[in-house]
């Protein structure tokens, strides 16, 4: 190689080096890889930070706030310079964040709170999300025996979703149309728990029960199966996620509405949040919140979601969540939703 060619080859290897080297490495730790729509939240987080000058990695703690305490410290030696962490429990992760603060790195708490100062907060509007599970329940029993199934209670959206679902339901309560027949938290928001849950409430009640606000899509999968089982149907059952399972349930007219956040936005808005706070820049379109259970001031983002049932499950389709196939799957077009037709 001539001595010319060997300098622009030199110059070019350097340019991808200092690129490579300017890249800001983001550490994402998921609290349990396994549902569904984390690889959603995954994809988007990957495709802004390579548009935005950022690098991704990763660990998944399998559900063990304790492996998640090792993946951070993990994550922070291979050179993280933001972190993104959906905690599996929103006070075992306190002592990395600790380390996270100590070496300045900024920390986002991603869709589930982690009542920290100097943490962002960014999620969608749990309470909200709560109020459209119950509404869309409501509206389609509005009398009758009803069914709580939580979310995890070391997760605080678990009690912000049901604080929303109270709102809603406090004056059918209060009249006497409604009455909590069965209310149990799901540890870890696992289907099996909710399933085992539901099976206990339905045998307690000799199966007389006649709605269900489930506080998410997994769940409310094990609530349709526990009731499948008991030979229950046209029982309503809300969830939350936008899973393609739900949506699909959602077609055939087993659960009766599935509250879209749509991850892709978060996600985008979570890699975002995270190289500006390396960069030591404030967070465009943050709010300072303050209504945690400790009330500590926190910047954050609440993003808005979307309640989908069968009158408008196309809205989903022509987005690309899902595919009309997909969705539609064992759908009598005859008599199911316009959007499987």
């Amino acid at each position: 190689m001539k001595l010319k060619h060997k300098l622009i080859f030199a110059g070019v290897l350097a340019a991808f080096g200092s690129l490579a080297t300017a890249q800001t490495l983001v550490g994402v730790s998921w609290s349990n890889f396994q549902e569904e729509r984390w690889k959603t939240d995954e994809a988007a987080i990957k495709g802004q930070l390579a548009k935005i000058g950022g690098a991704y990695v990763s660990a998944d703690a399998g559900g063990s706030p304790e492996k998640q305490l090792a993946d951070i410290d993990g994550l922070i030696a291979k050179g993280a310079k933001a972190l993104i962490v959906l905690a599996m429990d929103k006070d075992a992760i306190v002592p990395a964040l600790a380390k996270a603060k100590a070496k300045k790195i900024p920390v986002v708490a991603y869709d589930r709170l982690i009542e920290q100062p100097g943490v962002f907060y960014i999620t969608f509007d749990n309470k909200e999300v709560g109020r459209m599970q119950a509404r869309a329940v409501l509206a389609a029993k509005p009398k009758g025996n009803y069914v709580m199934i939580k979310g995890s209670p070391t997760d605080p959206n678990a009690d912000f979703l049901r604080s929303g679902q109270q709102e809603v339901l406090a004056d059918a309560i209060k009249r006497g149309d409604i009455k909590i027949v069965g209310e149990e938290y799901t540890d870890g928001w696992k289907p099996e728990v909710a399933q085992k849950n539901m099976e206990q409430i339905l045998t307690k009640n000799a199966n007389k029960v006649d709605a269900v606000v489930a506080s998410n899509d997994g769940m409310a999968g094990g609530v349709v199966a526990a009731l499948s089982a008991r030979g229950l149907k046209g029982v309503p059952v809300s969830g939350q996620d936008g899973d393609h399972a739900a949506l699909n349930r959602v077609a055939l007219g087993t659960q009766t509405v599935s509250v879209w956040k749509d991850a892709r936005d978060l996600g985008r808005e979570a890699a975002t949040a995270a190289i500006a706070m390396a960069a030591g820049k404030k967070v465009e379109g943050s709010v300072t919140w303050a209504e945690g259970e400790k009330k500590v001031p926190m910047n954050a983002m609440f993003l808005k979601a979307v309640p989908v049932t069968q009158a408008n499950l196309d809205s989903v389709i022509k987005a690309g969540h899902i595919s009309k196939d997909a969705a539609c799957k064992g759908v009598d077009k005859a008599t199911g939703p316009a959007a499987c037709k």
